[in-house]
């Protein structure tokens, strides 16, 4: 099954760090987010990549091709990054182009078989194992990880006359999507060619009215890197040694 990362966008909120490099290529612990993401879906064993480049792209470009080793096809290149052998299809969709669009332009890449999709900012320490297993038994075109991120802020909860019932530090939000999907390729009957809308949107409200979507509920670590704010805290659980995502020895 192969996975499909979405890398193409400009990061804007990151500052600026994301004037010289894209997003994916933001360093953690050293190494660029992409390489953590990679890693974690290498641990199952999944190690086939597509990844839509975009904004900056060429810069992803170098980073794997100082790793290339062999070319076993037209479509992907191997390249062994330390003790990783992966299959890497890097493929220009747009600078400007939105999500929806990337993916309709990788379809080539992707036979008739299933495949994963998520975004080049997140980490996550999700059993990828246990999501296809999730999507296979569904039997639905859409499996969506489901993440409750932790709040910023402590929730109060006041009673009369302003008396404070409760008080909770961090609460944690409601379900929001993770990313980490697993995917048919019946998806694409959804799409309307060539449209360059956001695929959490337009498609994936098609398929939803379809009855095609599952949520795969997922407890544990999750963090995307939106602002310089998330990727110091991401620096800083990887330098203690807390960085929960790095199930990988």
């Amino acid at each position: 099954m192969k996975v499909v990362i979405l890398a193409g966008g400009a990061g804007t909120r990151l500052g600026e760090v994301t004037k010289i490099m894209p997003k994916p290529m933001v360093k953690i612990g050293g190494k660029p987010i992409l390489w953590h993401i990679m890693k974690i879906y290498s641990h199952y064993g999944y190690n086939d990549f597509v990844i839509c480049l975009g904004y900056k792209g060429n810069i992803i470009k170098k980073y794997f091709n100082s790793y290339k080793v062999k070319n076993p096809g037209a479509n992907a290149e191997t390249h062994k990054i330390g003790k990783d052998s992966w299959k890497v299809a890097l493929v220009d969709t747009g600078k400007d182009s939105l999500t929806a669009l990337r993916i309709q332009k990788i379809r080539k890449y992707l036979g008739n078989e299933d495949f994963m999709l998520t975004y080049g900012d997140g980490v996550s320490n999700i059993n990828i194992k246990k999501l296809v297993a999730f999507h296979e038994n569904k039997k639905k075109l859409v499996t969506v990880t489901g993440v409750q991120p932790m709040g910023r802020f402590g929730a109060l909860e006041i009673g009369k006359n302003c008396k404070v019932r409760s008080f909770n530090e961090k609460p944690r939000e409601g379900w929001i999507n993770g990313g980490f999907f697993v995917l048919k390729p019946g998806i694409f009957n959804y799409f309307k060619k060539d449209e360059n809308v956001l695929w959490e949107k337009e498609p994936v409200t098609r398929i939803v009215k379809a009855n095609q979507v599952v949520v795969f509920k997922h407890n544990g670590f999750w963090q995307p890197m939106d602002t310089l704010r998330d990727k110091n805290h991401l620096d800083e659980l990887w330098t203690s040694g807390k960085a929960s995502w790095r199930i990988w020895r």
